[in-house]
């Protein structure tokens, strides 16, 4: 399990407004970070035209390499460290490019400012 790969992972049981359900999700940890058997990720949703405005929303188009059948949207705000039990099936990778504006994103949500070149 490596950064930029995209999962098929089980969010249940969740609580309140938290993403659920068995979904598409985006490693994002570093790969050489951490001992315990858990991985953040970024959950994947349907992608809808309104997220356009959401800074937080990155969209992720289907085919190609990331295994996904229709246009998605990684939801940098509903952010997850996760056991390694709930991760279903390996499903496709993102490219660099797609990372990189996730990075942008959860700087976004962190309000972590951006470096500027």
């Amino acid at each position: 399990m490596k950064r930029g790969e995209v999962w098929l992972i089980n969010l249940d049981p969740t609580v309140g407004a938290e993403i659920q359900k068995t979904r598409p999700g985006i490693i994002i940890n570093d790969d050489k970070l951490g001992i315990l058997p858990l991985r953040i990720i970024v959950p994947v949703t349907d992608w809808k035209d309104r997220y356009t405005a959401a800074p937080w929303m990155v969209k992720v188009e289907s085919g190609g390499l990331t295994g996904l059948s229709k246009a998605s949207s990684a939801d940098c705000f509903q952010i997850r460290s996760i056991s390694k039990e709930r991760f279903v099936k390996q499903l496709g990778i993102v490219d660099d490019m797609v990372l990189a504006e996730i990075e942008v994103a959860l700087a976004q949500v962190f309000s972590i400012p951006t470096l500027k070149f």
